[in-house]
């Protein structure tokens, strides 16, 4: 498309300032320009052809008005466009999820306190600390028990090891991981001991820009994209020791788990995708090819698949971490978070990465106050009343099951430490627009090459699987979101000032919710921080129909092949069994107090081991 291609978004805003937002005039009106040669002039005949299908009339005055105006606006953005806006430069408004009248309750800073963890003695063999996590793997390097290069070298050989199963790995990052490693070596070594981060070999979702190194945001057409500088959570991790091994994968432009390169694989069920969009990462921590991830979220995407992979994954608190360096999906949506095998290790990452950038407006400075040995007993804890349901699809009578196992896990876990859990009722929904103000701010975010017309790049289907699961559909996304009117995404982001109100009176009772699934439009909407955590494996059913033949039930009339006497045909064979793989329970919190979620979590896991399974293929 040429660089005096209409803007659907002014026009748009144009016609709902006319108070016609909601018609059809707006984009019948862009499909009749649009088509005109180029420099055509807008005309009042323009106008009135449009009326014809959007059900509208003007008057003769009224349409020479609006083509004039339209002319107007059409010369505005030709001039804003002759400069073309990149994906890092924020907008001028800033998100806050706080409701307006309300104040963050004052949190003094203290120090961290964290669980006492057994003193190991040095492995035979490096590989054996593969599954150990962040905490423990913390104290292996403080004491000396094993060198940040070992680790380096034994994470690097299992990436390379077991990618070409998970297909996990976008680029390593060997030759800065190995400098950073013989760095921190001779730290060490002279007693320099930076904190828990120092050592500790991590992996990056690649929509986080490394200096020297693609950074392809998950999709072909971004392929050989390079920034000469670093995201600023790697730079705050590069700062605090961690060694950087790998840029991991992510589904297309963050959507699901499909990229350039395959399906990421999800260790525990290795025919299956891991779930997205922070694929890689979570694929790479549950097979231990890395001590931590880091993923993003704008609606699902750290949540989805550490669920998926049996892993602690934390969506921090909208406006924790600056997101400074890292591709934009949803300005007042995006948020980055750690992936890891435990809650108190979620918490180690976290607090090197959340606080202000003094770029990312959004970030706002509130202590984290790590206390694993807080008391329960000052908590306030609560899970969802379970919603009424029908005993079958002929019998209108409605019951109300029992509790989620896993959720009556979690809570027999906690109270047997001192926690009083109540019920509340369930938590507000958004659905209804959530989906329109993350289609408006994605498709501003990816404008240029959606008016350019390289997005139809990622129109193409790709199918790894013999399904139609996996294709990107951003290319249709990014046009659609063009004909977003203005008016209707300032309402719905009025809207979402009254959700963030009943979100907020919510955790004016309450510390932590336990629940099994979240309805994340409605989360990621209020910026509630969640910590998802794996319980009792689980194998789910077969898929597909198994036992005897084929054919459609009871009752004649069949003709020709179809009527076959299906007793004589040989039995299909029964589905394949499904693997076992992790449940998975979350805990939801008020904003802010990400401390108190992950106390919760890492409670949770004090009275279970299901965090420290391995899935079996990957020893």
């Amino acid at each position: 498309m040429s660089d005096t291609a209409y803007d659907r978004r002014a026009f748009m805003a144009y016609f709902a300032s006319l108070g016609l937002g909601s018609t059809l005039l707006p984009g019948v009106l862009w499909a009749q320009v649009n088509q005109a040669p180029q420099g055509t002039p807008i005309t009042k005949e323009m106008v009135a052809a449009a009326e014809q299908i959007s059900g509208v009339e003007f008057s003769d005055d009224e349409r020479t008005a609006i083509a004039q105006g339209l002319g107007g606006t059409r010369r505005s953005i030709q001039q804003m466009h002759a400069a073309p806006l990149a994906n890092a430069v924020f907008p001028s408004f800033v998100m806050d999820p706080v409701p307006p009248g309300e104040k963050i309750p004052a949190i003094a800073k203290a120090p961290m306190v964290r669980t006492k963890i057994p003193v190991m003695a040095k492995p035979t063999s490096v590989d054996e600390l593969a599954y150990a996590g962040v905490a423990q793997l913390s104290e292996m390097v403080r004491l000396r028990k094993v060198k940040p290069s070992e680790l380096t070298e034994m994470y690097l050989a299992r990436l390379k090891r077991y990618d070409p199963q998970l297909h996990c790995v976008v680029t390593l990052t060997e030759e800065r991981a190995r400098k950073q490693a013989r760095d921190l070596d001779a730290e060490i070594a002279a007693g320099k001991y930076r904190g828990p981060m120092h050592g500790i070999p991590w992996g990056a979702k690649d929509l986080l820009a490394v200096k020297g190194y693609p950074t392809t945001w998950g999709a072909g057409l971004y392929k050989e994209q390079t920034f000469d500088y670093d995201a600023e959570v790697v730079k705050r991790l590069d700062d605090a020791g961690a060694i950087l091994i790998a840029k991991l994968t992510l589904g297309a432009l963050a959507q699901g788990d499909v990229w350039f390169g395959e399906r990421t694989r999800n260790p525990w069920a290795i025919a299956e995708g891991s779930s997205g969009s922070s694929a890689g990462p979570s694929s790479a921590a549950a097979a231990g090819c890395v001590a931590f991830g880091i993923g993003t979220e704008t609606n699902g995407s750290i949540t989805s698949p550490s669920t998926t992979c049996g892993l602690s994954g934390h969506r921090p608190t909208f406006g924790r971490v600056p997101r400074t360096g890292g591709m934009t999906l949803a300005w007042s949506m995006d948020k980055i978070g750690p992936i890891t095998r435990s809650a108190e290790d979620c918490a180690l990452v976290f607090s090197a990465i959340h606080g202000p950038d003094n770029f990312d407006r959004a970030v706002r400075d509130v202590p984290f106050n790590w206390n694993a040995t807080m008391p329960l007993t000052k908590l306030r804890i609560a899970y969802v009343e379970p919603q009424l349901q029908r005993t079958s699809q002929t019998d209108s009578t409605m019951i109300r099951p029992p509790v989620n196992d896993n959720v009556k896990a979690a809570i027999d876990a906690l109270e047997s430490q001192g926690a009083k859990v109540t019920m509340i009722p369930p938590l507000p929904t958004a659905n209804q627009y959530a989906g329109l103000i993350l289609d408006a701010e994605c498709a501003a975010a990816f404008q240029p090459d959606t008016l350019n017309g390289k997005v139809k790049e990622l129109d193409t289907p790709r199918d790894f699987l013999g399904s139609t699961r996996g294709y990107s559909t951003w290319g249709g996304t990014f046009r659609r979101g063009q004909f977003v009117p203005a008016v209707e995404y300032i309402n719905a982001m009025r809207a979402r000032t009254v959700l963030m109100q009943q979100y907020w009176d919510v955790f004016k009772n309450v510390d932590v919710v336990i629940l099994t699934a979240e309805n994340t439009s409605a989360t990621n909407l209020t910026g509630t921080p969640c910590v998802t955590a794996p319980t009792a494996l689980i194998v789910p059913p077969p898929q597909g129909r198994g036992g005897g033949g084929g054919g459609g039930g009871g009752g004649g009339g069949g003709r020709g092949a179809a009527a076959t006497d299906t007793a004589n045909r040989a039995p299909a064979p029964p589905p394949a069994p499904r693997p076992a793989r992790p449940g998975s329970v979350r805990f939801l919190g008020a904003l802010y107090r990400d401390d108190l979620i992950l106390r919760v979590a890492h409670a949770f896991q004090q009275k279970t081991d299901f965090h420290k399974a391995k899935p079996p293929l990957f020893p």
